[in-house]
């Protein structure tokens, strides 16, 4: 799918520097709001314009993936299916807008991404959302991600809300050392909002030494804490076999203190889509690195909340899913 409109006429920059190459940086001694003005992401628009008219037919994105995913020492068969839409966001309830009664409300791009894959015997399904303001310089910090993961074993609920300079993050587990937590995180980029990042402004992507805090998906299936590490982050063309197209782009974020690498390819003209990922990391004991990797097979846009009846089924056929996988 081509467009030759832009997706966002943004500009996306650190706060804290006049140039995407300089290292994240912070003053000290200020409160956790300042902090986080201070190295948040200062998104600025054109105030002529808006988000592209490719997010607004009334309709979603969707796009499915082949997944090679690495667990328990192994590489595992499976699929991903990447939703983006637009919709309205309260900022005080941070939750979908649907009865339209109150002010605090602002455009936002969500994903919703869905990960299914088998390990032997059984399988596990992995979903996050991630709600990320279009009103970029009223509110350059996503405001919520949620995630949860489902396997044989049992299931976990993890969510970052943001909020006076930090992430309150909540996990719900069934595993015993986790357990029921609630901390509060210093501001610092989300993992999880990078594809978000690269769909509205993929030149405006930080690059250089940053604190991130890691997919929560990641935290889950490894068992880490939550709190933000540091990373080297770069832009660079598509130079690997893993991906075919031409003029393709990477964004690859290095996270030293997990020995791992994440690199996510994406088309560099409007709307920006994700081509594929790659991930790789040791497993828990385990130095030997494997890679995990999500290939694009199918986009479409569609309406798919109003497609929910038996005649819609043939559709998922056309999308590559199968039209009754149970």
């Amino acid at each position: 799918m081509k467009t030759a409109s832009l997706l966002l006429l943004v500009f996306f920059t650190l706060s804290a520097c006049q140039n995407n190459n300089a290292s994240q940086t912070a003053p000290t001694n200020n409160s956790p709001a300042e902090l986080a003005q201070a190295v948040s992401f200062a998104f600025k628009k054109d105030v002529n314009s808006g988000l592209d008219k490719y997010w607004y037919q009334g309709k979603a994105e969707l796009n499915r993936y082949d997944l090679q995913q690495f667990r328990y020492a192994d590489v595992h068969p499976g699929e991903v299916v990447i939703v983006f839409v637009t919709e309205d966001f309260l900022t005080d309830k941070q939750v979908k807008n649907e009865r339209y009664q109150s002010e605090n409300s602002v455009p936002i791009l969500k994903m919703n991404h869905i990960s299914r894959f088998t390990t032997g015997l059984y399988d596990y399904s992995i979903m996050k959302s991630v709600f990320t303001p279009v009103e970029t310089a009223k509110h350059p910090q996503t405001l919520k991600t949620t995630t949860s993961t489902q396997d044989w074993c049992g299931h976990t609920f993890m969510q970052f809300n943001y909020g006076d300079g930090q992430y309150k993050s909540t996990l719900l587990s069934y595993f015993e050392s986790e357990a029921d937590q609630i901390k509060a995180i210093p501001y610092a980029i989300l993992e999880d909002e990078l594809m978000n990042r690269i769909r509205m402004n993929p030149e405006g992507m930080p690059i250089g030494s940053l604190q991130m805090i890691p997919s929560a998906s990641i935290l889950r299936l490894l068992h880490l804490p939550a709190e933000a590490v540091q990373a080297e982050a770069s832009m660079s063309a598509y130079a690997g076999s893993d991906f075919t197209g031409e003029g393709l782009k990477m964004y690859e974020v290095q996270f030293p203190k997990l020995k791992r690498t994440l690199q996510i390819v994406f088309q560099s003209e409007a709307p920006y889509l994700i081509e594929g990922w790659t991930d790789t990391y040791p497993g828990r004991g385990d130095s030997t690195l494997k890679k995990s990797i999500a290939k694009r097979t199918h986009t479409i846009l569609e309406k798919y909340w109003q497609e929910h009846d038996l005649d819609d089924a043939p559709l998922r056929k056309a999308f590559g899913v199968e039209a009754f996988p149970f």
